[in-house]
């Protein structure tokens, strides 16, 4: 599928040498430099429009329907549904009374209503046997129809059980990211939960600080792999802090909140790990701009231990921030 071919690509970029030059991880050089706009959205879509194709050139129906969201599906298909018996209906209706049993004398108004029903007996193969095709042009027409009835159908069942077996991953990302003491000197840090009940192992995060730089009068923008204190776990059952230390050899050493700013900086987050139901590697990524990033602050606690020896995780509090004494709110 595109979207696991592009995802794995996304990450062949990370793995390779990230300093060079001729890497910008798929951007383009004139996105990379001259765009303010954040490379990747929250969500993890990434923020480019495309203009230049029409809609029907464009359009990938099948892409549209694994997704877009479960209510937009099942209107669809209703719509779909509905037009298919309206357009069948309309077709025997033009039949003319004759064409149908039990339909004769029928005024015009009546005579559709019956033919819409008929067709959505038809379509479904319910068929209550109080109306049955009678001329050669009905009879086709039902022909037609069930066939229409059966691929429908059988493209629905299909794009449901593709929507529910497709692996897909709902991480959810700290609205924040913070930049905090740690140990001796400080990090960048953001917080990640499942929000679904599934276990994920083996995830792998990776980090990226992007920002704009000026060489000899051109400005650049770079991009610098952030080595994290833990770059994978094992398990992932409760929330994890994916850290970043700021040692002397990191890119945000002797950086200040103004020089994020001014260099346009975004921190891009890809995540991989392995879905216990699906038992395939599933994907997310997100990204914080410089102004999502809180200076001097520590991440509450979400764990609470319980009085049977269980540990409650707190979703609703991933993102509660406390400042230690002395430090400005």
């Amino acid at each position: 599928m595109e979207r696991v071919s592009l995802e794995t690509q996304v990450f062949s970029a990370f793995d390779a040498n990230i300093d060079d030059d001729s890497k910008d991880l798929g951007f383009g050089s004139l996105v990379s430099t001259d765009s303010t706009q954040r490379l990747i959205n929250r969500d993890g879509s990434f923020n480019v429009q495309r203009r230049g194709h029409s809609a029907l050139r464009s359009m990938s129906l099948y892409h549209y329907m694994l997704s877009t969201t479960w209510p937009r599906f099942l209107l669809t298909i209703v719509a779909a549904y509905f037009t298919l018996n309206f357009v069948f209906g309309f077709l025997y209706f033009m039949c003319g009374s004759g064409a149908l049993s039990n339909t004769e004398g029928m005024a015009d108004l009546e005579l559709f209503w019956n033919a819409f029903f008929f067709s959505v007996h038809t379509v479904s193969t319910a068929g209550f046997g109080n109306t049955s095709p009678i001329s050669f042009g009905a009879n086709m027409l039902v022909t037609f129809e069930v066939l229409s009835g059966l691929l429908g159908f059988a493209l629905a069942t299909g794009l449901c059980f593709a929507r529910f077996s497709r692996p897909t991953a709902k991480i959810r990302f700290s609205k924040n990211a913070i930049i905090s003491p740690y140990k001796d000197g400080k990090a960048f840090e953001f917080r990640i939960i499942n929000e679904r009940k599934n276990q994920m192992f083996h995830l792998k995060a990776k980090v990226l600080l992007s920002r704009l730089e000026y060489e000899h009068g051109v400005r650049k923008r770079r991009f610098y792999d952030l080595e994290l204190e833990r770059p994978h776990v094992m398990f992932f059952p409760l929330h994890w802090t994916i850290v970043h230390p700021i040692t002397e050899g990191s890119p945000l050493h002797n950086i200040s909140e103004s020089d994020l700013e001014r260099s346009d900086a975004e921190f891009l987050v890809m995540l991989e790990g392995i879905d216990d139901g699906f038992s395939q590697t599933v994907y997310c990524w997100s990204s914080f701009k410089f102004d999502e990033i809180v200076w001097g602050a520590e991440f509450a606690n979400i764990l609470k231990p319980l009085e049977d020896g269980s540990i409650e995780v707190d979703l609703n509090s991933i993102d509660e921030l406390e400042f230690p004494a002395g430090q400005p709110a």
